[in-house]
C-alpha cells in the first residue's frame, strides 16, 4: 500500500510539472504578435539588421522589441532613410507608417500598438488611447474636438472607430483612423515634419558647445536638467523617441551642451559618452 501511494505520488508530480512545462514555458516561447509597415517611398525592410522584404511589409514575430529599419528604394536617394524600437504584443498587430522625406525634421510617421489598460474600464464598452508625439507638446484632436496637448491619455474612449489628430504650430498635421476595442489602449506615437513652406521653420543646429557669430563673443553653454514627472530624463543614442536608451540623468545635474537638432540637446553625460535628451526637460544656459 505504501509503495502505491509513493507512485501516485511521483505521477502526480510529474503530471504537475508536465502540466507547468507545456502551458507556461512552451507556450511563452510560441506567443506572437503582428507587424505591419508601410512606407512612402517604398523601402527595404530590415529587423535587427536582417532584410526581410519591402514595404508593404506584414509577418508574425514572437513578442518582444525588435528594431525596424527602412532603406528608400530605388531613385530615391536623397530620401533619409529610418530606423527605431518597436514592440510586438501578443495576438496584436503593431503598425508603423513612415513618410520618409530629405532628412528626419521633414520625415513624419506613426507607430501605433494596442496593449490591454492597466485598470478595467468602469463600463464595458470603452476603451482608452495615449498619445505622444515626436516633438512633444502637439495639440491631440479626437473625432476633431480638442483634447490637449501630449503627451496625454484619453480615458473612456467609446469602442469603435474614431480619428485622432496631432497638430503643432510650424509642423505638418498628421491624421489617422483608428479603432478602439473595449478594455484595450491603443498607443499612438506621431512624429510630425516640418512644414517647410513656413518661414524660419529650419532646425537649428549648434556645434561644439560653443555658439558664436562673426565678431561676437564666445559663450560656453550648459544644460540644466529640469523636473520630470519620472524623476529622472531619459538619455538616447539618437534624437527621437523610439531611439535606445543610453543613460539616465537626474534633475538639477548640468552637462556640457555639445549639439541641438529639432528640439533635442546633445550632451556630454559621462566622461567621452554622448547622448540626446529632450528639451521639454532641459534648459540651456550660458555662461
Amino acid at each position: 500500500m505504501k509503495g502505491k501511494l509513493i507512485l501516485l505520488t511521483i505521477l502526480i508530480v510529474a503530471f504537475g510539472i508536465f502540466v507547468l512545462v507545456r502551458f507556461f514555458i512552451l507556450n511563452n516561447q510560441n506567443v506572437f504578435g503582428r507587424i505591419k509597415i508601410v512606407s512612402s517611398p517604398v523601402g527595404s525592410v530590415f529587423v535587427d539588421n536582417v532584410a526581410v522584404g519591402k514595404t508593404p511589409f506584414e509577418q508574425k514575430y514572437k513578442v518582444g522589441e525588435y528594431m525596424i529599419k527602412l532603406i528608400p528604394e530605388g531613385t530615391a536617394t536623397d530620401t533619409a532613410s529610418w530606423r527605431g524600437k518597436v514592440k510586438i504584443f501578443k495576438n496584436a498587430l503593431t503598425y508603423v507608417n513612415r513618410e520618409l522625406g530629405s532628412s528626419d525634421i521633414t520625415s513624419a510617421g506613426e507607430i501605433f500598438t494596442t496593449t490591454k489598460m492597466d485598470k478595467a474600464a468602469k463600463n464595458g464598452d470603452f476603451g482608452e488611447i495615449y498619445v505622444e508625439t515626436e516633438p512633444q507638446g502637439a495639440i491631440v484632436y479626437l473625432d476633431n474636438e480638442e483634447k490637449g496637448v501630449s503627451a496625454l491619455i484619453l480615458s473612456d474612449v467609446l469602442k469603435g472607430d474614431h480619428e485622432i489628430s496631432v497638430f503643432m504650430p510650424r509642423f505638418l498635421r498628421r491624421t489617422q483612423k483608428i479603432n478602439v476595442d473595449p478594455g484595450y489602449r491603443v498607443n499612438a506615437l506621431f512624429k510630425l515634419a516640418i512644414d517647410q513652406s513656413q518661414k524660419g521653420t529650419g532646425s537649428a543646429k549648434v556645434t561644439g558647445g560653443k555658439e558664436s557669430t562673426a565678431g561676437a563673443k564666445v559663450k560656453k553653454i550648459t544644460i540644466l536638467i529640469k523636473d520630470t514627472p519620472t524623476g529622472f530624463l531619459r538619455v538616447r543614442e539618437e534624437p527621437s523617441i523610439t531611439a535606445s536608451e543610453e543613460a539616465q540623468v537626474k534633475p538639477g545635474n548640468i552637462f556640457n551642451f555639445l549639439e541641438e537638432q529639432n528640439g533635442w540637446y546633445k550632451i556630454e553625460y559621462e566622461k567621452d559618452k554622448e547622448g540626446w535628451v529632450y528639451s521639454q526637460y532641459a534648459e540651456k544656459q550660458e555662461e
